[in-house]
């Protein structure tokens, strides 16, 4: 046997330039670039291969690890899960910054893989610099926090136990079920240790993303479900974008005329001129998709996880009797709701439903079609309506902002929203013109996503537009990686919104009994809250600040030249745009489904008493789909 002698770290950038994914025939690198911030957990042995093996491992600098996995997951995301980033940190507060960004990975099924450095393993010295003692185990260390958010975790702590541990994070990172957040844990002497390597751990390996097919019988259960529906309703989830199941699910729509709604993941599935595309669905959806779910008899899920954002928290399937048809290519989420599973790949599923549906001439009614089909034009008239500016020499509000955006671009733009306001205005108002369009972080919904995010995807698709909408508060979280782009040269487009506070949870303390308390971005006052003057705080200055260029909006006008400065630019570019603040609503529509966010059950203040009263007027109509 042809052995090499390598250090575990070499060893691993070795092994990974040499991993290789294949869908449809199309064959690309599984980690096609590494993110790190060294210490002295990694400097000496991921950071020494890393330079010792630049040509085959492309490195990138960040700032925060926390970010660096958020671009991670941007990238994967866009590669349609074919392709991702690792990223290495040091042991102590490098690894748990790890945390957030894996769960937000694992929630959404994007692929990442984590290098965090950890303590020796032969343990010379007791504790070492940033060690966590656990007096009760001594194998423990921080890096342990990232198992409940890991799908995969492993402590290398000899040389030969790399072998194994990583073919086996390979394995779930390419497996369209498993995905996720994949952690192996590398102690810092064993980084740095020399084994003599069987040339074939470096071998290129190519591993083969699944299609599966339906089993025949829940195929034929599937149809017979569909074919006696009056009312079918499809929910599109993400899985419909990673299974790259677009154009399947037009040709099932169009064939069946079943319209289609969307999760925030799925949403883009369709165009939004398709005429079966109704929307967003759930608490953030359209009316026109809410109240086709209000009355639909056959619910067909297509790569959804059924969050209580999509179901309204229990109360928006409110037909007796009403069945889930579930396809997806987790058994897990195809069992939801009590529902009928059609475990399969969604465009292989959707491609069976179509054929054996067209083989009996299966379509809903007219009087059906013509039903949504109006109401989907009056909600566009709504759109219309928030989006219109009649004055253009006045502060826009957050809907014209998004109104003003729309009207720019085309379909090779891609717009990133996580958090804030910003979501729900998203899923009721914009029109997607693409399947990749719309990139809508809403699984973990993390606040400080959308900048590293937007150099992720801009990394995985130069020549598109990547804008990450913004908000102040979600800008204040994490703006560090604006330092990244500006470095490398990555010419994101950030569209930042100033409305002094967190306006979407100001809006829902209001509404539950919470009086705004602590969501505004204020000078305290001699009561102790936050209802002084706003914050002379001017993030504009301090994005320009970080390298990137800044345009100042304050009207309706300014906004629409500065969209257009931004759109033709070349290096990163920001434009800045005060809005309303955040005790006034945003002017989109209100929420056309109930969300359940638990009010205090006792309370001496009328605010709270009120949003009580209405709770328990909600709770009462949840159901259990059994």
């Amino acid at each position: 046997m042809t052995t090499t002698r390598l250090t575990v770290a070499q060893a691993l950038v070795r092994f990974l330039s040499a991993q290789y994914t294949e869908r449809d025939g199309t064959r690309q690198r599984l980690i096609s670039a590494t993110w790190g911030i060294f210490g002295h957990g990694n400097v000496a042995g991921l950071g020494q291969a890393l330079v010792e093996y630049a040509d085959d491992m492309p490195y990138h600098q960040g700032r925060n690890e926390q970010s660096m996995v958020h671009a991670a997951v941007g990238y994967a995301r866009q590669s349609n899960r074919l392709s991702t980033h690792a990223v290495t940190t040091s042991i102590g507060p490098g690894a748990t910054n790890l945390v957030t960004g894996a769960a937000l990975a694992t929630i959404n099924h994007l692929p990442v893989l984590l290098l965090p450095g950890d303590i020796f393993a032969t343990r010379p010295a007791d504790p070492v610099l940033q060690q966590l003692e656990v007096p009760y185990a001594g194998d423990l260390s921080v890096n342990d926090c990232l198992r409940p958010v890991s799908r995969y975790f492993d402590r290398v702590t000899r040389p030969e136990a790399l072998i194994p541990a990583a073919l086996q994070a390979m394995r779930v990172l390419t497996d369209p079920v498993e995905t996720g957040a994949v952690t192996l844990a590398l102690p810092q002497d064993v980084q740095a240790e020399a084994y003599d390597w069987p040339e074939e751990f470096f071998a290129e390996r190519t591993w083969v993303v699944r299609r599966p097919g339906a089993d025949p019988t829940e195929l034929a259960e599937a149809i017979a479900a569909i074919r006696s529906a009056r009312r079918p309703l499809l929910v599109a989830g993400g899985g419909v974008h990673h299974s790259r199941a677009e154009e399947a699910l037009a040709e099932f729509a169009e064939a069946t005329g079943v319209p289609v709604a969307s999760t925030q993941a799925g949403k883009g599935s369709l165009r939004h001129d398709h005429p079966q595309d109704v929307g967003g669905v759930g608490h953030t959806g359209t009316a026109t998709a809410n109240e086709l779910a209000r009355q639909a008899d056959l619910v067909i899920g297509v790569g959804t996880r059924y969050t209580d954002f999509t179901t309204a928290s229990g109360t928006l399937f409110e037909t007796p009797g009403v069945r889930f048809l579930n396809l997806n290519i987790a058994p897990f989420d195809g069992h939801k709701l009590a529902g009928q599973p059609l475990v399969a790949d969604a465009r292989s599923g959707l491609a069976e439903l179509t054929e054996a549906l067209g083989m009996h001439g299966h379509r809903v009614t007219d009087s059906y079609v013509a039903e949504y089909t109006e109401d989907k034009q009056r909600w566009e008239h709504r759109v219309d309506a928030c989006y219109e500016a009649d004055e253009i020499d006045v502060r826009p509000t957050q809907p014209q902002v998004l109104g003003a955006l729309d009207a720019l671009v085309d379909e090779s733009d891609i717009i990133i929203n996580a958090a804030g306001s910003l979501p729900g205005d998203l899923h009721k108002l914009w029109r997607a013109r693409s399947r990749d369009q719309y990139h809508l972080e809403y699984g973990y919904s993390c606040m400080g996503y959308e900048i590293p995010a937007a150099i992720g995807v801009k990394m995985a698709a130069p020549e598109r537009n990547v804008w990450a909408l913004v908000g102040d508060g979600t800008y204040l979280m994490m703006p560090t990686e604006i330092v990244t782009a500006v470095q490398e040269g990555v010419a994101i487009k950030m569209l930042l919104i100033q409305n002094h506070g967190y306006a979407s949870i100001g809006g829902l303390s209001e509404s539950v009994g919470g009086e705004r308390f602590g969501t505004a971005y204020r000078y305290q006052s001699d009561d102790g809250t936050y209802t002084g003057a706003p914050l002379p705080v001017d993030l504009a200055a301090n994005a320009a600040s970080l390298g990137m260029r800044v345009l100042r909006a304050k009207t309706v006008g300014d906004l629409r030249e500065a969209l257009a400065q931004a759109r033709a630019a070349d290096t990163p570019t920001c434009v800045y745009v005060e809005t309303e603040t955040a005790d006034t609503v945003s002017g989109a529509p209100p929420a056309q489904a109930w969300w359940d966010v638990p009010v205090a059950e006792t309370a001496t203040r009328p605010s709270a008493v009120k949003a009580r009263e209405l709770y328990d007027r909600h709770v009462s109509t949840r159901r259990r789909h059994l």
